[in-house]
């Protein structure tokens, strides 16, 4: 554990000193080594200092992945300005209510963002937009600093209300990235793909891992194929969700070598299909789940992932108690606080514990398994009904790739569950692709009680999305009309 009052370099100018020619990350199959990124980020903290940037200010940064992002992540990093990077798949009035929100002062648009964004940031009088020459390098030592502070605020889901921003310390992610790396190897001479945004917590985790371990960040390159750029770019790790993994399965069945040089890979989305799990031991690959929540900096569990859809083992720096079948956390990595007027809000309750507002439970071997949500709950004649159970049932069907229960009314039962589906490579479901009813019961009949199974099925709706995480609300809302 590090002492919160001593001064340390950022892991990157560590690595600078270390592992200077080592690739710190890869993009359209060029590398950029350590040594050079560490240059780059000193010229971009002197260049945010003398355009008045302090630490404690903060930045919005409104990107997709890309080179630019990462340097100024650790730039912030080093100058003690607070990250606070946004999805520009929202809407640009969204984006201005955000940054007013959360009193953001200062903002960094990619220059691909739209006129429109452009224009309605540039007339509001509070607000500065940077300006940054993200080629230049800097001669300069790396100043030491404090890892305490706060280092970036991810916006949560927003499931409900305006998104919350959880900030981080870089305690918390060298704490996150420490308990990782107990079951999920990393070193020098390996590459993690960053297939997750730098808006989610799990895609700033993998900056934040990489740099600790000093291994190589591929960043996403959209005209090739994975299989292909697993092989071009020497990808070892990788986080993926279920139909992705799916789909890289069946390239691999005519591309021996795409997956040759993959050592492990971290699930989500739910439970993983038995006959998936077959094919990558097939490959003799690791793969992981687990349960992990953006203001815990990422992961809590981790396991070897099972197709009972179970999370794994608490990793070390985190504590975690069920009461009541509701999960609270605590730890080295329990994040710093909300955003809020004066510093940060930290809803603990006395002795220091979060509450999650997630369900779950314990198996018999010690693997935590999650139930779904507090809030998500509803009832059909009696008996509860935890939506996230029926889903994951759903998604085991190979032609389904996510879906989302919710609550009907019904004058005998209250209420009923019905079923949103999303079928696999299907951009406009319509409910002549839709999958009988017949036949979805028939599947779910060994899988879930008779009263859990869904009563009537939707197609997904046509709904545009801000970040990796379904918003549940509007989803249903748009199938409720």
């Amino acid at each position: 554990m590090i002492n919160t009052a001593q001064l340390i370099l950022s892991p990157v100018h560590q690595q600078a000193v270390s592992n200077a020619k080592a690739p710190a990350y890869r993009v359209d199959g060029k590398a950029v080594n350590y040594q050079t990124l560490s240059q780059l980020v000193i010229s971009l903290s002197q260049q945010l200092a003398a355009q008045g940037l302090k630490a404690g200010d903060r930045l919005a940064c409104i990107s997709h992945n890309n080179p630019e992002q990462l340097t100024l992540y650790w730039a912030c990093v080093d100058s003690g300005i607070v990250f606070c990077p946004i999805s520009p798949r929202f809407a640009p009035q969204q984006i201005l209510e955000l940054i007013h929100t959360h009193q953001y002062r200062d903002y960094w648009l990619e220059p691909e963002q739209s006129a429109e964004l452009k224009q309605l940031l540039k007339s509001q009088p509070n607000l500065s937009g940077i300006n940054a020459d993200f080629a230049l390098r800097s001669r300069s030592k790396a100043e030491r600093i404090a890892p305490a502070r706060a280092v970036n605020a991810i916006l949560t889901s927003g499931s409900s209300g305006t998104p919350k921003a959880a900030a981080h310390s870089l305690i918390n992610h060298i704490a996150s990235a420490a308990g990782s790396a107990e079951l999920i190897s990393l070193n020098a001479n390996d590459s993690w793909l960053l297939s997750l945004p730098l808006f989610h917590i799990g895609g700033l985790a993998i900056l934040n891992r990489c740099a600790l371990a000093g291994a190589c960040v591929v960043f996403e390159d959209k005209t090739q194929t994975l299989a292909t750029q697993l092989v071009r770019d020497k990808v070892s790790h990788l986080s993926l969700v279920s139909a992705q993994l799916q789909q890289l399965l069946a390239t691999s069945a005519t591309d021996n070598n795409c997956l040759s040089q993959v050592k492990a890979m971290l699930l989500g989305g739910g439970a993983i299909s038995a006959d998936l799990l077959a094919e990558l031991a097939k490959h003799d690959i690791k793969a992981y789940t687990s349960y992990g929540m953006t203001e815990m900096g990422s992961q809590i569990t981790t396991g070897i992932a099972r197709s009972d859809g179970s999370s794994g083992k608490l990793l070390s720096g985190r504590e975690l108690k069920i009461i009541d079948g509701e999960i609270w956390v605590k730890g080295e990595c329990l994040f710093l606080g909300y955003l809020a007027k004066d510093g940060f809000n930290l809803p603990l309750d006395k002795n220091g514990w979060f509450y999650t507002k997630d369900l779950g439970h314990f198996d018999a071997n010690g693997n935590l398994c999650i139930d779904g949500r507090a809030d998500n709950m509803f009832i059909c004649g009696g008996e509860n009904i935890q939506p996230e159970e029926i889903e994951a049932a759903l998604k085991l069907h190979p032609q389904i790739s996510d879906a989302i229960v919710f609550p009907v009314n019904d004058t005998q039962f209250g209420t009923l569950p019905a079923a949103i589906i999303k079928l696999v490579n299907t951009c406009n479901n319509n409910q002549e692709a839709l999958l009988s009813e017949t036949e979805l019961t028939a599947f779910l009949a060994d899988k879930i009680a008779r009263f859990k199974r869904p009563r009537c099925y939707y197609p997904w709706p046509e709904v545009s999305s801000a970040g990796i995480k379904v918003i549940r609300k509007k989803v249903i809302a748009a199938v409720k009309g």
